[in-house]
């Protein structure tokens, strides 16, 4: 359609031909301003069809979301009814469209002249438009001249983008791409007081204005050079030689003056240079685009070539690095000519010659390649650079029946004469030239001249999918002709988009999910603008402290100096600004430590005075703040001076005291909105004799309010709603549930079209489901296990352009990619709806927790507070974290989120995972007591308060590690009122060394690798339901020099009345043989660490709680000496099993392999043992004749003891053993 005159359209409609079958269902837009160079519209941001008519009589209106500019229009039937044929009614809507255009050659310009400074006004715009064939060019230069230095800022299309630059030669800006497409580009620049803003077509870009210039003092503009201050012969220089723009520009606009309306009118202020012509004259350049694998273009031969030179040349341009641009065959020699694409290089293949010469030809600008052929020799130039020229000597004869495919070759089995080894060629061409003539892609279009097939013709349908790029955070985007991709490495974020945090957003997440103390990447707004960055995780107090280092946490002393007024301190944190505000913001408690020590130095003087020192605090630039650690704000006080206990009652602070000694005012500054501390002000230093020190602390907070934040909906009927979601191009969504029903709706939102919606379909399945108008799309998961336990689940959903992904705790994730060029906004204008939907069915029983949306955290529990049918908070999370609890630690549920109790445990820390370490010397003893039981006392009026059921032992569970070079080494000492007694020792005999464990009645021996210094894990069960011990099996395994070692031991041996447990040396040997009293004599010179006797931890209540029955004599040294199973994961396990039944017992869980070792092992032990039962036999039963105390608890007999039962409680019945790694 010619609309006679370039016209603005806004709209267009389509009907089908009256009276008939004949409508389009599905069409493609094309607008030009010469009837050629035709450009296809865009939806949004796709290339896909617009939607026609579905009968014949009804009007579809389609809106231009941007008015389009031009005088023709070509509408592309794509599909139509099928019982009818292509019809059409077609109407355009828009108005006249008139502008002042100019016309440059590349030697000519327009220069503007101010005789006057303008007045000032807020901002200032340059904007014009510009439409040209040349891959660069100057648009405006601007210079002033400030203390005689010089300025400029120039803007140069070209194939990537327009850049903005300043005289010392920095890029300031860079942006738009292929802008040399003979098409309109439209270019904005806006100064506003410290910024400048770059428009090029729809996209901008914000960049600081440079000093040097200053657009609003301008003398006088030069398209091309725009001058400021300058003698006007400067104005006849060429600014950047062979940079000048070759092309057309439209209203030219410096502020509200129309610069080319003004030289038309040959205003004196304009000054024309060279051959400005007011109107644009356009050159006709054909182009043909190759958009699919199916696309060809067949040229037959010249009927008489010349026999000494002839030529074929051609322009492409393209994305990918391979492709077939040119083959032919050779008719005299049976051969093949291929000239193509590989590793975005051109080659050149025959069967005698292979050539390389250009590089980096996929970068979307327009390349040249020329074939020169004379006689024997063949020349290959690209981009008619010399240095890119390639040579061979090759008869290459052509006749009339040479034929020259481009791009690719018909389909299978259509043509004899052309076979592609390579991949097809996917881009555009122009300028193809045979024998020096041009070819006419009018004929071919209207089949006059040779074949195509799926070719665009007078069009190039080249798109950059990287501008702007749609990469985020940093990720380097690369492309190819139907898609881009993105490169995340070093970025921090994964995914097509790089949108997903691979961090986690604070130390609690980190420790929930079974980390310790150390420094993590924190992402603190998951998908959000905030980068990661490391920080401190201190997980050892009860609460998990995030800590932020600033540039000066020591302690500073301060000297007296009459030159100095005052001392000013700066603290510049290792986190960035939104970083900072981000954790404070979400953090349930924050600190920082402010103390100042000083001797006749002064903080506040007076209460009413001028304060000498003071402290800026806050976000930001901060605030001023006159208190002190430990006191309110504003209250101009110290703590002490809070809590009445200063050093001179008239004063709120110590140091206003200014006594000649001294003291410090030092506390906690609690207050969020005060922190952090950014500098401090000291200002009492003049006198002499005056003195100060300060320390100012790291940042410490904890408690993450948005990883507990969740709300309990207990009907079905029951939602929360939030304001519309906005994820148009990039939706990322997180959250945990968990819920005893087999299905419900997590999160929907609905557009008019659109929506999003997140679900449980069913016990195993989560459905994460969206529409963006190219038809709903759906990605499941299915676990293995179901989802509705009761237990915490995470679920992680992102939907961006490329495609849609959904995971579910840690199984695989689910992905779906999005349609080639199909539409990618998602529109959405409801309410977001949580827990449930707008009609009130399909509601969700349970919990949600921590649901954030593009890194924004909802507030679940404060909508939830207002809502009915949905509570806030949710309890039970041991069900789901207790497994952290390490080492007998008992979890402990808490209103937000868990802790360990690790008073059963001889361990410590966040997960009862440290082990608590002391270094022993020769001296050192540790005897815990335990009072004697109510039945031996003589005294029975006097009950005393506690009774320790486990005193009278039917089982033992001893572990503990050490690490010694002693032997021999007594480890520990039971001893009881009955003058029984319990001994772990290890002894060296001979090369081995070997670990025994001794009762008064009884003594096992087990050998030991062969170490100078050993470190060792021992874990004791001892149960006593049987009369036999049999020793069952011996394995031992060894990795890294690190051993654990577990037995397992059975006798009907009570040991009674437990008096005292002792580590280290034994003082008193009552009971013992002469040899073990003189081991115990020698003490334990080592390491000893997690310690634990049933329930009790003789070594953590002498190190952790001194309150406890526990009495220590010789120097003990708490240490790190020993250390974790957790912190040595590859340690290796050896069980020793010892049992009263005939039964097999396997001992260790092993691979086959090991069965014939471990059955040669048993046949040899078990001959041992035999040898052994005998005396063993004889020595329980002589133990039993003298242990007549024990005949007076039958009942008691009947229980076994059950590992892990705490001290106050009876005994349980177990028939497991229970085995403990350590």
């Amino acid at each position: 359609v010619d609309l006679g005159r370039r016209t603005q359209i806004t709209a267009v409609a389509t009907q089908g031909r009256y009276g008939s079958s004949d409508w389009l269902t599905a069409y493609l837009l094309m607008f030009s301003d010469t009837g050629h160079n035709w450009r296809q519209h865009r939806q949004e941001d796709s290339l896909g069809a617009f939607p026609g008519n579905s009968n014949a009589d009804t009007v579809v209106q389609y809106k231009l979301q941007q008015p389009v500019i031009a005088r023709y229009l070509r509408l592309i039937p794509l599909d139509w009814n099928p019982t009818g044929r292509i019809g059409l009614r077609l109407e355009i809507y828009g108005c006249r469209y008139t502008s002042d255009v100019a016309s440059f050659d590349g030697s000519s310009s327009l220069v503007y002249r101010v005789n006057r400074r303008p007045s000032w006004t807020a901002m200032e715009v340059i904007s014009l438009k510009f439409k040209t064939l040349r891959n660069s060019g100057t648009l405006f230069h601007a210079e002033g001249q400030r203390d005689h230095s010089l300025s400029n800022a120039t803007i140069p299309p070209s194939t990537q983008n327009a850049k903005l630059s300043s005289s010392s030669g920095k890029l300031l800006a860079s942006l738009g791409s292929l802008l040399d497409d003979q098409h309109w580009h439209h270019i904005k620049l806006e100064k506003l007081s410290t910024h400048l803003n770059l428009t090029v077509d729809k996209n901008s870009q914000q960049v600081h204005t440079p000093p040097e210039l200053s657009l609003e003092k301008q003398r006088y503009f030069n398209i091309q050079t725009m001058l400021v201050n300058l003698p006007l012969k400067s104005v006849y220089k060429p600014i950047l030689p062979n940079r000048n723009f070759h092309g057309c520009l439209e209203n030219l606009l410096y502020g509200d003056l129309k610069l080319i309306s003004l030289a038309k009118q040959n205003n004196p202020q304009v000054t024309v240079l060279g051959n400005v012509t007011f109107s644009c004259a356009e050159s006709v350049s054909v182009a043909v685009t190759f958009t699919d694998s199916l696309s060809f273009l067949q040229l037959p031969g010249r009927t008489s070539w010349s026999p000494e030179l002839f030529s074929v040349t051609l322009q492409f341009r393209t994305w990918n690095k391979a492709g077939l641009l040119l083959t032919f065959g050779l008719q005299l020699h049976d051969g093949t000519v291929y000239v193509y694409l590989s590793e975005a290089r051109l080659r050149f293949l025959t069967m005698c010659a292979y050539m390389l010469p250009g590089s980096s030809l996929n970068d979307g600008q327009w390349h040249s390649v020329e074939l020169h052929f004379s006689q024997d020799h063949l020349s290959i130039t690209v981009d008619k650079d010399e240095g890119a020229t390639a040579h061979t000597s090759v008869p290459l004869p052509l006749t009339s029946e040479s034929h020259f495919f481009f791009g690719g070759c018909p389909s299978q089995g259509s043509s004899k004469e052309c076979r592609n080894p390579f991949k097809v060629f996917q881009g555009c061409m122009r300028l193809l030239t045979l024998d020096g003539q041009l070819v006419d892609l009018i004929k071919v279009q209207q089949r006059l001249l040779g074949n195509y097939s799926d070719l665009q013709i007078d069009m190039c349908g080249i798109v950059d999918r990287c501008s702007p790029s749609l990469c985020e955070h940093g990720g380097r985007c690369t492309q190819s002709w139907s898609t881009f991709h993105c490169n995340c490495s070093s970025s921090g974020y994964r995914g097509a988009t790089c949108h997903s945090s691979m961090y986690e957003k604070s130390c609690e997440a980190y420790k929930h999910k079974g980390n310790t103390s150390g420094h993590f990447y924190i992402d603190v707004d998951g998908s959000g603008p905030i980068r990661p960055q490391l920080i401190y995780c201190n997980m050892t107090e009860g609460s998990t402290w995030m800590v932020i280092q600033h540039n000066n946490t020591e302690f500073t002393t301060v000297q007296s100096s009459p030159e100095i007024n005052q001392h000013v301190a700066h603290f510049d944190y290792s986190s960035e600004e939104p970083l900072l505000a981000a954790i404070i913001r979400q953090s349930e408690h924050c600190e920082q430590e402010l103390s100042y020590h000083c001797r006749k130095s002064r903080l506040f003087n007076t209460h009413e005075g001028t304060p000498f020192s003071w402290w800026v605090g806050g976000l930001g630039e901060g605030q001023i703040q006159t208190y002190w650690g430990g006191a309110l704000p504003d209250s101009r006080q110290c703590s002490c001076g809070l809590q009445d206990n200063c050093m001179d009652s008239s004063h709120y602070c110590n140091c206003d005291a200014d006594f000649d000694q001294w003291t410090d005012d030092s506390g906690l500054l609690t207050l969020k909105e005060t922190l952090p501390v950014r500098s401090l002000v000291l200002g009492d230093l003049q006198r002499p004799g005056s003195q100060a020190a300060y320390r100012v602390g790291p940042l410490r907070c904890h408690g993450d309010k948005n990883f507990w934040n969740a709300a309990f909906f207990d009907k079905e009927t029951s939602y929360l709603h939030f304001p519309t979601f906005h994820g148009e191009l990039n939706a990322d969504i997180s959250f945990l549930f968990k819920t005893t029903s087999s299905s419900g709706v997590f999160l929907e939102n609905l557009g008019i079209k659109d929506f999003i919606r997140i679900e449980l379909s069913s016990s195993s399945e989560v459905v994460f489901s969206f529409d963006v108008g190219n038809g709903p799309l759906e990605v499941r998961v299915q676990t293995s296990v179901p989802l509705n336990d009761d237990r915490w689940h995470s679920v992680r959903a992102e939907r961006n352009v490329k495609e849609a992904l959904l995971r579910v705790d840690d199984f695989p994730t689910a992905t779906q990619e999005a349609p080639v060029d199909g539409l990618v906004h998602l529109q959405l204008n409801s309410q977001l709806f949580i827990g449930g939907t707008a009609s009130r069915q399909k509601g969700f029983l349970g919990c949600i927790r921590s649901l954030q949306l593009n890194g924004v955290t909802l507030d679940l529990e404060e909508r939830a507070k207002i809502t009915p049918g949905v509570r806030p908070g949710c309890p039970g999370h041991c069900s789901s974290y207790g497994s952290l609890c390490q080492n007998e630690g008992r979890c402990v549920e808490k209103t937000n989120g868990f802790s360990c109790d690790c008073g059963q445990s001889a361990f410590t820390g966040a997960f009862c995972h440290q082990e608590v370490s002391a270094t022993f010397q020769s001296m050192t003893s540790i005897t815990y007591i335990l009072k004697e039981p109510y039945e031996l006392s003589r005294n029975a009026s006097a009950l005393p308060s506690y009774i320790y059921t486990d005193i009278t032992l039917r089982g033992e569970s001893i572990s503990l590690s050490f690490r010694t070079s002693q032997s021999p080494a007594l480890l520990l000492h039971v001893s009881s009122f009955h003058r029984e007694y319990l001994t772990l020792l290890i002894n060296k005999q001979g090369k081995d060394s070997q670990i025994s464990i001794s009762w008064s009645f009884a003594k096992l021996t087990w050998m030991l690798p062969q170490k100078n210094k050993m470190y060792l894990s021992i874990n004791f069960t001892l149960e006593a339901p049987y009369l036999t011990y049999i020793i069952i099996v011996i394995m031992m395994f060894q990795i890294d020099q690190n051993s654990r070692e577990d037995f397992n031991l059975t006798s009907d041996v009570e040991f009674n009345s437990v008096k005292c447990l002792i580590l280290g040396r034994v003082r008193e040997s009552d009971g013992l043989d002469s040899e073990l009293a003189e081991f115990a004599s020698l003490g334990f010179t080592g390491c000893l660490s997690g310690v634990r006797f049933n329930s009790i931890s003789p070594l953590k209540a002498a190190l952790l709680h001194p309150d406890s029955p526990v009495t220590v004599t010789g120097p003990l040294l708490q240490s790190s000496c020993g250390f974790s199973s957790s912190e040595n994961p590859y340690a290796a396990e050896t069980t020793h099993s010892l049992s009263g039944t005939r039964e097999p017992v396997n001992a260790i869980k092993s691979d086959s392999a090991l069965i014939g070792g471990v059955i040669a092992v048993v046949i040899f032990v078990t001959v041992a043992v035999l040898a052994v039962m005998a005396r063993f036999i004889c020595i329980r039963k002589e133990t039993y004749q003298n242990q007549d105390v024990k005949e007076a608890q039958p009942e008691e007999d009947s229980h076994e003891f059950q590992l892990g039962s705490q001290a106050d409680s009876p005994s349980g019945p177990s028939e497991n053993h229970k085995e403990y790694f350590i």
